[in-house]
């Protein structure tokens, strides 16, 4: 048992590297549509998570919204789904990452546990822009950002290191 645990990446098997490589892969692209959507339905600024999740300010009662606030059980759908999804994103991605040799220490470790932690603050976020007070979206903010550059870093390693990295001879 202690063998698997002590192989890094770039010493994995041709096949294994490759079924790693192509998974992280399919990730990143799944990861990139969905930045894509926040910026998209947000313009990722603290004004659009706002309006996209609370609903559009009117100035009078014969104004219309653009945007109505999520109903209750659009959030409900929202949130499970995200961080079910998530989870799973982030299980795979820093169970690969762990293998990595370039990243060690505390670093390795905020990388891997980091994404747990922002998946509940973002998703739980959006609850409170949609019922406490807009201001909350920087915290969404704050939180999206550390998950998705997590990601990125974790990814970009694994990369780099099933790609690039030599293997022992």
């Amino acid at each position: 048992m202690d063998q698997l645990f002590s192989k890094r990446l770039y010493e994995l098997p041709l096949k294994l590297k490759l079924l790693c490589f192509l998974t992280i892969f399919n990730l990143t692209i799944g990861v990139g549509v969905g930045l894509y959507y926040v910026g998209y339905t947000t313009q990722y600024s603290s004004t659009g998570i706002s309006e996209h999740f609370a609903g559009s300010e009117v100035s009078d009662d014969f104004d219309i919204p653009d945007k109505y606030p999520k109903p209750f059980s659009e959030l409900l759908n929202t949130t499970h789904t995200h961080i079910i999804s998530m989870t799973f994103i982030f299980i795979i991605t820093g169970g690969i990452f762990y293998f990595n040799s370039i990243m060690t220490g505390s670093i390795k470790t905020f990388l891997i546990v980091e994404p747990f932690i922002s998946i509940i603050v973002t998703f739980g976020g959006i609850w409170l822009v949609r019922f406490i007070h807009p201001g909350f979206s920087y915290l969404v903010i704050l939180s999206g950002i550390l998950m998705y550059l997590s990601f990125f870093i974790m990814a970009s390693t694994i990369f780099y290191e099933l790609s690039i990295k030599p293997s022992p001879s």
